[in-house]
């Protein structure tokens, strides 16, 4: 039988039908819930405009009907189009950090982010002295607000070959008030990047290996395609991104790269250098670290 609207009146009448809808429709969540209860939780305080933070002392409110027809045509939206929340509510978080976002970006995600904060340490030994950075793949511009928080004297130069990504980059850059810090650049890879010497490299892309795109969740594939896929063994931008790091580093500069659940494929592209794999919340294996020194 059709859900009728009247039917229900309160927040958690919602909630309760947005878990089992989502349920039913065998949703993945890959985006910033884990499960349904959070996704919907958050979906309906966002579209209410209710603190994501406090549920509680609301559960028992009862809605206006123009509420309720706002609420079900966003749970709606995200059963029946299989749409990443963070597209329907144009925001991502990332290390506590708000951003922008909408379809022409991937939705805000990054081990490297676990890292930011603590400044590398220790392969960083002064994080003062970080003066230029070089973050390729920019997508949402996430990373390199981050990068500009936790190094206050560095240039960042932020690359995308998507123009379309690029101006979403250009709001958050904006909305963090870093645009005399952080340089937006279309290019693909290093092609348009002024001949500058970095103290970092730092980059997340596109690295999902061709066998893994065929087996996507539908939430993944409404994703910009050029922002995931990496080619036969997902290395095909990272072959050229360590290829030409050696010419962009200082003597002492340091290559970050995350490479997802690919280590296996990272390693058989790189078997002249020792890979070093940094911790993240999801063990050893997504990030991996080159000096200036392993490149010469």
């Amino acid at each position: 039988m059709p859900i009728k609207p009247k039917d229900l009146s309160t927040i958690r009448d919602l909630l309760r039908y947005a878990v089992t809808r989502f349920n039913t429709a065998k949703l993945f969540f890959g985006h910033g819930s884990t499960n349904a209860l959070d996704e919907a939780a958050y979906l309906i305080l966002h579209t209410l405009k209710l603190p994501l933070d406090k549920l509680d002392p609301f559960f028992d409110a009862h809605l206006l009907q123009h509420e309720v027809d706002a609420v079900l045509r966003v749970i709606e939206q995200r059963a029946d189009e299989r749409l990443p929340a963070a597209y329907i509510t144009n925001e991502g978080w990332l290390g506590g950090y708000h951003f922008y976002v909408d379809e022409r970006v991937i939705v805000p995600r990054s081990f490297i982010a676990e890292l930011i904060p603590d400044q590398f340490s220790p392969w960083v030994s002064n994080p003062d002295k970080i003066t230029n950075i070089l973050e390729l793949c920019t997508g949402s511009g996430c990373l390199p607000i981050m990068l500009a928080d936790a190094f206050p004297n560095a240039q960042v130069d932020a690359v995308d070959i998507s123009a379309d990504a690029l101006a979403v980059a250009k709001r958050n850059v904006e909305e963090y008030e870093l645009k005399d810090r952080i340089t937006l650049i279309e290019s693909d890879l290093y092609t348009n990047v002024p001949e500058n010497k970095y103290d970092l490299i730092v980059t997340n892309p596109p690295y999902v290996n061709s066998t893994s795109m065929g087996k996507l969740p539908p939430e993944y594939l409404r994703e910009p395609h050029i922002a995931l896929a990496g080619g036969e063994d997902g290395m095909d931008l990272v072959r050229k991104i360590v290829a030409g790091a050696a010419k962009r580093l200082t003597p002492k500069g340091i290559l970050m790269v995350e490479i997802g659940n690919e280590r296996a494929f990272a390693e058989a592209a790189f078997p002249e250098l020792n890979l070093t794999w940094l911790t993240t919340s999801a063990g050893d294996d997504m990030v991996f670290l080159v000096t200036a020194d392993q490149l010469q």
